[in-house]
């Protein structure tokens, strides 16, 4: 009889980890969800031209990071492990279209969505010539003498 009450204390308290695990993932979803919006409206503002100050960039960021450390606390199993690891790809994702929109906005000129790209494909001509070395000296028919006529 107590083995069987020491199962059901186990599982009840497996139950609560698995829980808080849910829960604690819940919360940072929620947050994500907010900082997500932020991020939305920086990305229509650069694609739009409008020139972003620095720090509305590294607030977001600093506090996505603040989230995946608290996702990095949170010990789960199961469903539970595989809704932190998503949350931990999506805040990933945020940070990495954060990092993209603040490359664009300090340089508006490198936009790859409006840019034409130009690329040139050089055609090669063979020369006949096997090598680029210069050719040997070649013996000539012409003699050269010293005696050179003078002008005054």
């Amino acid at each position: 009889m107590t083995n069987t009450k020491d199962n059901k204390v186990e599982e009840v308290k497996e139950s609560e980890e698995i829980s808080k695990a849910f829960a604690a993932v819940a919360g940072v979803r929620k947050e994500v969800d907010k900082l997500s919006e932020r991020v939305a409206a920086l990305e229509v503002a650069v694609n739009s031209g409008t020139q972003v100050t620095d720090e509305e960039f590294v607030v977001p960021a600093e506090l996505l990071m603040r989230e995946l450390l608290k996702l990095d606390g949170i010990e789960a199993e199961g469903e539970a492990r595989l809704q932190r690891k998503a949350e931990v790809r999506r805040i990933q994702k945020y940070h990495e279209i954060l990092d993209k929109l603040k490359t664009r906005n300090s340089n508006p000129f490198s936009d790859k969505h409006k840019a034409v790209s130009v690329t040139t494909n050089w055609e090669t001509f063979d020369s006949g010539m096997g090598s680029l070395t210069a050719p040997p000296p070649m013996s000539s028919s012409t003699n050269t003498t010293q005696d050179w006529e003078r002008f005054d």
